[in-house]
């Protein structure tokens, strides 16, 4: 209690609480301006308020989009908890809410971490700041939604627990770290790596275990029981160069690196390690490498991925890594502190990389580019009943997903069963979204009307047909 107080009265810690509850104001506010301007998705907002508001309702959880069970999808069971709250209040902006709270107020346990390594109050409002200014953290605040941003504070409180002699604490949170998505089980294997270089061979073994266990009952029971033959996990399908199972990948890497070298992209790799280290340059001297280690997993796996979305400041997959960047810092710091020094200059780099990683210039362009789409949009969404089934492009599917049956146009064999199934089109040629495009759309609308289908256009191009 004496702690508590002493961080209230703590000008350093009010100035960087007051900077985090005014970030996670602003952050929730332009998530909720993103999508009011139509520029939010059906994956993967649409795709997670849909499982959410099924689950609330008692209703088989079974994305229409995907054919996915809402569990098997990350192994992300922390959305039971959401989908309680959903029945009380089924509002799409508590995604939105929930995760800029949890990037934002990561903040907290990264001071408690600096005070724990009896750093100054200063040193622990510059890692707070540093934390907020990450590029990654405002660009992904604004990619939609993705549960595992709930696990950053939990990250921290793992690493401020972690240096207890009693590790239960920190076991415990990588349990609820592992309910947030599947592929963290890559960052808790990261921390057993770490606890092996300080030498701490049991605590290496438990988080070797955890991990193992996690991903083998996730891919080899409750994905193929929940998800029948599209059971496993969905992100080895990133990975199919080197293998078309979990095990036949693993060979490839430690049997055959010539060939994983070969199949790299050399040159994409080093600019992705570059802008994603670029903000703790400042901090080289004082990083810790030990700390470090825990995010070489993931980091490998992104690399090593045929997605490119993995190797961006945009998409969700560095997240976890930039954090541990965030905390080897502190404990770089705390370890050699006397050559340290709070430096206005640090500020300034982290502004820097902010300006030119972070994409607030979204706002001044590219996410205004459907503005006049917004009216005809809102009006068709109040000609759609709420028990209707919907085919909608994929920009327009978390404004009416919170049924049983919505989807997005996407493969001209569906056309027939889909017009047998759903009862609501409402299509964009013009602006087909993610994932379609003009010609399948007019085709939807066409074989739609040639069935008697009513329709309705607007000047935009968007179209409602009502069975």
């Amino acid at each position: 209690m004496d702690k508590l107080n002493n961080f209230r009265s703590d000008i350093y810690f009010k100035k960087l609480f007051l900077i985090t509850t005014f970030s996670s104001l602003a952050f929730f506010a332009l998530a909720v301006l993103r999508h009011y301007l139509l520029q939010s998705n059906a994956y993967d907002l649409g795709l997670f308020d849909q499982w959410i508001w099924l689950t609330s309702r008692n209703l088989p959880s079974y994305s229409t989009m995907t054919g996915l069970h809402m569990f098997a999808d990350h192994g992300a069971w922390i959305l039971y908890f959401i989908s309680v709250l959903y029945k009380l209040i089924p509002d799409i902006n508590i995604l939105f809410l929930s995760q800029s709270l949890s990037l934002c107020f990561t903040t907290i346990p990264l001071w408690l971490l600096c005070k724990k390594n009896n750093l100054s109050s200063k040193v622990g409002f510059l890692i707070g700041t540093f934390w907020l200014l990450q590029p990654t953290v405002f660009n992904i605040n604004l990619f939609d939604f993705h549960p595992e941003v709930w696990a950053m504070p939990w990250i921290g409180f793992y690493y401020y627990f972690e240096k207890n002699k009693n590790f239960t604490i920190s076991i415990l949170l990588t349990f609820l770290i592992l309910g947030t998505r599947d592929g963290l089980v890559l960052l808790i294997f990261g921390f057993g790596l770490e606890q092996i270089l300080k030498k701490k061979f049991g605590r290496a073994f438990i988080l070797f275990l955890i991990s193992i266990l996690w991903f083998l009952f996730l891919n080899n029971l409750m994905y193929p029981m929940l998800n029948g033959d599209k059971g496993s996990v969905m992100a080895l399908a990133r990975y199919s160069s080197y293998g078309d199972s979990f095990m036949e990948i693993l060979f490839t890497l430690f049997l055959n690196p010539l060939y994983v070298l070969k199949n790299v992209n050399l040159i994409d790799s080093i600019f992705y390690l570059l802008i994603l280290f670029a903000p703790a340059f400042v901090f080289w001297k004082n990083i810790s490498f030990i700390t470090l280690i825990s995010s070489f997993p993931l980091v490998f796996s992104n690399i090593l991925s045929e997605s490119s979305s993995q190797r961006t400041l945009i998409h969700q997959y560095s997240l976890p890594v930039v954090l541990i960047i965030v905390v080897s810092v502190i404990n770089g710091i705390a370890k050699n502190k006397d050559k340290f020094f709070y430096s206005k200059k640090a500020f300034l780099w982290m502004i820097i990389c902010w300006a030119a990683l972070a994409k607030p210039l979204f706002f001044a362009g590219h996410y205004l580019t459907r503005l006049d789409s917004i009216i005809p949009a809102r009006e068709a969404f109040k000609e759609i009943p709420k028990n209707a089934n919907v085919i909608t492009t994929s920009y327009l599917v978390p404004h009416l997903s919170q049924r049983s049956f919505i989807k997005y146009p996407k493969n001209e064999d569906d056309i027939k069963s889909d017009l047998n199934e759903f009862n609501i089109l409402l299509l964009n040629p013009l602006d087909p979204g993610w994932d379609s495009s003009n010609k399948l759309q007019k085709k939807y609308i066409k074989t739609a009307k040639e069935n008697n289908w009513e329709c309705l256009k607007w000047d935009n191009g968007l179209e409602l047909c009502k069975k």
